[in-house]
């Protein structure tokens, strides 16, 4: 009796907790770009390694953002790439010499490639914004116009925005769809109820006087990652009010899903790590929730199978998994996607396995990412 009351309570919190993110999903309003004069002026920062793949598509998105050459600059920090994409880089730069564009080595200092990219990068910036994506993205044209425009009307000093995945017409991406979706519904839910408490670098921006402000990655450099949701975190630990999500389909950034299993994996680890330096009290409790939820899932199936369950049980909790999660991702849905038709049956019973497997291993090893180990 006491195994069927704990399942069932993990069930009741976990659901708990993902119905009060659908309703700040709808809480939290959508931005409407007034299209103003723009003056605010941007960094971008792009940490690399091996992107040349992805590079050619990223720059040709930055040659296409509606916002005018003379107020923004693009800065690479290439972590030692082994492959061309300096020498793709140098050729577009040869047709583009309109922008205001540099690329660099980057400089480690610690043992987290992005904050020691984002470190060399800040000395010389020229505009007071940083704003951060990854090599593998592809920017909307009205990009910097819209965290113009948002910045002009909320006078916040960091801004986390919406991120998708441009996938193909296979399982495997619409597998790694489900995760993104879930991970931006909990995203934009949280700071719907004045909880936010995640972002992705692959969208976000701050001043550079608030960074040093907040006394940037210091605290944080022993992680491999976080150079994002832990840096978000110290902000809202300490000056909440400058802190603010855009939530429009205009500052969307499109990300490119992985082909590779192991590589897959070997991202959420990364991913799951961060939460070990999670600030945020309100953070850790959802992650454990998430965790706890998950593996009762996969300890109720192996019970099942050992004959000391019921089937019933499973497909209960199954079920009412299901559809709160279903719930956010289609409200999520709705905004990231304009409600293409989605419906992830077989990855929602997948993905306790996985993301069971990826939460321990956050938590007892490391991981390999673009051809190194790292310690989380």
């Amino acid at each position: 009796m006491g195994i069927y009351i704990g399942f069932g309570l993990i069930t009741a919190i976990y659901t708990g907790y993902l119905l009060k993110i659908y309703s700040g999903i709808a809480k939290l309003p959508v931005f409407v770009s007034k299209k103003t004069t723009p003056t605010t002026g941007f960094s971008i920062v792009i940490p690399i390694r091996n992107e040349a793949k992805n590079l050619p598509a990223l720059l040709q998105s930055i040659a296409k953002l509606n916002y005018p050459p003379e107020h923004f600059e693009v800065i690479i920090i290439d972590d030692f790439s082994e492959d061309q994409s300096e020498r793709i880089y140098l050729n577009w730069r040869l047709s583009h010499s309109q922008f205001d564009t540099t690329y660099l080595e980057n400089v480690r200092r610690t043992g987290s490639p992005k904050k020691d990219a984002i470190s060399r990068a800040l000395p010389i910036l020229k505009h007071s914004w940083v704003i951060t994506t990854d090599g593998d993205c592809i920017l909307p044209q009205n990009w910097l116009q819209t965290y113009h425009d948002f910045i002009q009307e909320t006078k916040c000093a960091m801004v986390a925005g919406p991120v998708i995945l441009k996938t193909k017409n296979n399982w495997f991406h619409d597998f790694q769809q489900f995760e993104t979706l879930a991970l931006q519904g909990t995203t934009i839910g949280s700071f719907g109820n004045n909880q936010g408490f995640m972002c992705n670098g692959a969208n976000f921006a701050y001043t550079t006087s608030f960074f040093h402000e907040l006394g940037g990655f210091d605290g944080l450099n022993q992680y491999a990652g976080g150079d994002d949701v832990l840096l978000l975190q110290k902000a809202l630990k300490q000056q909440p009010q400058k802190v603010g999500y855009l939530k429009s389909s205009d500052a969307i950034v499109k990300t490119r899903p992985i082909d590779d299993a192991f590589a897959v994996i070997q991202q959420r680890i990364r991913w799951a790590a961060k939460s070990t330096g999670y600030s945020i009290n309100y953070a850790k409790m959802l992650a454990v929730v998430v965790l706890l939820m998950n593996l009762s899932w996969v300890t109720a199936v192996i019970l099942a199978f050992n004959q000391q369950l019921q089937w019933s049980i499973i497909w209960g909790m199954w079920a009412v998994k299901y559809a709160v999660d279903f719930a956010v991702m289609y409200r999520t849905n709705a905004f990231l996607r304009h409600g293409k038709f989605f419906l992830p049956l077989a990855s929602s019973v997948i993905y306790p396995f996985f993301s069971s497997v990826t939460g321990i291993c956050a938590l007892f090893g490391g991981f390999q990412w673009k051809g190194r180990t790292f310690q989380r």
